[in-house]
């Protein structure tokens, strides 16, 4: 249940502002049919962290754990510095599409961007540390989602009113107090 719940936590704290929450946004304001869009993030999400998961728990497997701890604990500074960097999505506001091909459209796109994104890389690392693939799965999925279903409902209001330079530092910050504990696994305080 940790894992879950960490998972979740850290999913949610790493997409707000990411590439794939700015894909998300234009998809929404740009087709304005929120299924279909919030049944291709879940479906692209599953299929993504499901892998990463699978490869995470496998590097876990194999690594003695002072240096899975080490490994996690840079991966987690990286992804802190990362969460700095501004993400910038070219929204096209032509086109209407049929809610399949919208869907497929959404797959499509979040499975590319997903590949090496800051929230896949934290999908391995949290199942070589939690050794427990089905809750960080779940877990990871859950925070993509409930970071990106508002995103999609409210797409309007939230590009007019958040401003993402606090989000990314807030997400900065919590990937480094992951990276700061990771460490503290080898060095013991």
């Amino acid at each position: 249940m940790i894992a879950l719940l960490v998972s979740f936590f850290i999913i949610v704290a790493a997409e707000l502002g990411d590439k794939t929450q700015l894909i998300a946004l234009c998809l929404a304001s740009r087709f304005r049919k929120p299924v279909p869009i919030i049944l291709g993030i879940l479906a692209a999400t599953l299929a993504s962290h499901f892998m990463a998961a699978f490869i995470g728990q496998w590097i876990g497997s194999l690594l003695h754990e002072k240096l899975l701890h080490g490994l996690l604990g840079l991966s987690f500074f990286a992804a802190a510095i990362w969460a700095l960097i501004p993400d910038k999505v070219d929204c096209d506001t032509d086109q209407p599409l049929t809610h399949k091909s919208i869907f497929i459209t959404t797959f499509i796109t979040f499975f590319i961007a997903e590949i090496g994104d800051k929230t896949q890389l934290a999908t391995v690392a949290l199942a070589a540390h939690f050794q427990s693939f089905v809750w960080v799965v779940v877990g990871t999925t859950l925070g993509m989602m409930a970071a990106n279903i508002p995103a999609v409902l409210l797409s309007h209001a939230i590009t007019t009113r958040i401003p993402l330079k606090l989000v990314r530092v807030l997400s900065g910050i919590a990937f480094a107090v992951l990276g700061i504990y990771e460490c503290s696994k080898i060095w013991h305080f």
